[in-house]
């Protein structure tokens, strides 16, 4: 039995789908949207997962700062919030330029890489 495609497959697939479609120049532009989608869809695949910061959802994180009672002082929070923020902009935008540059932090700033 040869089985299911992958999901990385199926995006791969509409991907070179899309991009070989002979279109207008509105719908080359609608059809270069979706395959960005599929382009994210495909990093986020491939990514590790965004782990929770302090095992909170993003809904409970943000009750608790916006309650006080996570703050900047909060050990450990703000290298959790840059670490959660370079991971999800990976997979979003890989070629950002701020990531280039926190690629090349020195060890000790090595926690914001994550």
């Amino acid at each position: 039995m040869a089985g299911h495609p992958t999901a990385s497959e199926l995006v791969a697939a509409a991907q070179a789908f899309l991009k070989g479609l002979p279109l207008n120049n509105r719908d080359m532009f609608h059809a270069r949207v979706a395959a960005n989608v599929l382009a994210i869809v495909e990093r986020e695949l491939a990514a590790p997962p965004v782990p929770d910061v302090f095992g909170l959802s993003d809904a409970s994180l943000c009750a608790a700062i916006w309650a006080g009672k996570l703050t900047v002082v909060t050990p450990g929070l703000l290298d959790a919030l840059i670490g959660a923020t370079v991971a999800r902009l990976r997979v979003d935008n890989p070629r950002y330029a701020t990531l280039a540059r926190l690629d090349t932090l020195s060890p000790p700033d090595a926690a914001v890489r994550r």
